[in-house]
C-alpha cells in the first residue's frame, strides 16, 4: 500500500479518536452541569417566591390599612348616631354602616387568604432552602468525581495528540492539505473503505477501473461520486 495512503488512513483513525473525546468530556461534565442547573433552578424558585411573598405582604398591608379606615368610620358613625335628628339621616347612616361592615368582612377574609398564601409560599421557600443545602453538600463530591474523569480523558487526549503530531510531521504536506480540505466537509468520513465495490462514505458503487486502482493502492484514489479518499481493508486486498 502507498505510504501516503497508509498515513492518511492512520490520520483519519487518530482524528476519529480525537473527535470521540468531546462526547466523553460532555458525558463526564453532565452530572455536574445537571446539579448546577438544579441549583440555579432552586435559587430562581426562591427568588420568585420571595418576590411573590413581598407582593402578597403589600396587598395584606393595604387591606389592613383599609380595615383601620373602616373601623374608624364605624366608630365615627357610632358617635354620629346620637346626633341624628331625622329618619332620613338614620337610614343613610345605617346604609353606610352596612356597607362598611361588608367591607370589613371582605377585608378580614382577604387578609386571612393572603396570610395562608404567604404561609404556603414561606413553607415552599424553607423546603427549597433545605434542598439547596443538601445539593451544596453533594456538589463537592460531584465536582471531585468529574475532575477525576476529566483528568483521565485529558491524559488520553494528550497521548493521541502527541501521536497525531508525530504522524503529521512525517507526512507529505501536499497530501495533508488535500486530506484537510476533504475533512472540512466529510469530517470523520474523509477516508473510507470500499466494501462490495461501494464507497462507504456515499454508499454508491464505483466502476471497475477505480475499484482496481483502490485495490492496488499504489496511489491515493478518491470516490468519483463524493470525493472521499478510498481504500480496501488489508484482508480484502
Amino acid at each position: 500500500m502507498n505510504l501516503h495512503l497508509k498515513q492518511l488512513i492512520e490520520l483519519s483513525q487518530i482524528d476519529k479518536e480525537i473527535d470521540a473525546f468531546e462526547p466523553q468530556i460532555e458525558e463526564a461534565k453532565y452530572k455536574l452541569e445537571a446539579a448546577l442547573a438544579k441549583k440555579k433552578s432552586i435559587d430562581s424558585d426562591i427568588d420568585n417566591l420571595t418576590n411573590e411573598i413581598r407582593h402578597e405582604e403589600i396587598k395584606k398591608k393595604k387591606n389592613e390599612l383599609h380595615l383601620q379606615e373602616l373601623s374608624q368610620k364605624l366608630e365615627d358613625n357610632s358617635r354620629k348616631s346620637s346626633e341624628i335628628k331625622t329618619e332620613r339621616e338614620m337610614k343613610s347612616l345605617q346604609l353606610e354602616e352596612e356597607i362598611a361592615k361588608e367591607q370589613v368582612t371582605f377585608a378580614n377574609e382577604e387578609i386571612e387568604r393572603l396570610e395562608r398564601v404567604i404561609g404556603l409560599k414561606t413553607e415552599q421557600i424553607e423546603a427549597a432552602k433545605k434542598s439547596l443545602i443538601e445539593l451544596d453538600a453533594n456538589l463537592a463530591s460531584v465536582q471531585s468525581e468529574v475532575d477525576a474523569k476529566l483528568e483521565v480523558i485529558n491524559m488520553a487526549c494528550q497521548d493521541v495528540f502527541a501521536k497525531k503530531e508525530k504522524l503529521v510531521s512525517d507526512m507529505n504536506q501536499k497530501g495533508l492539505a488535500f486530506y484537510q480540505k476533504i475533512r472540512r466537509w466529510a469530517k470523520n468520513t474523509t477516508v473510507v473503505s470500499v466494501e462490495e465495490q461501494a464507497c462507504m462514505g456515499c454508499h454508491l458503487i464505483i466502476n471497475d477501473k477505480i475499484y482496481a486502482d483502490v485495490i492496488k493502492a499504489e496511489e491515493i484514489t478518491t470516490c468519483p461520486h463524493c470525493g472521499r479518499i478510498l481504500y480496501v481493508e488489508t484482508h480484502e486486498a
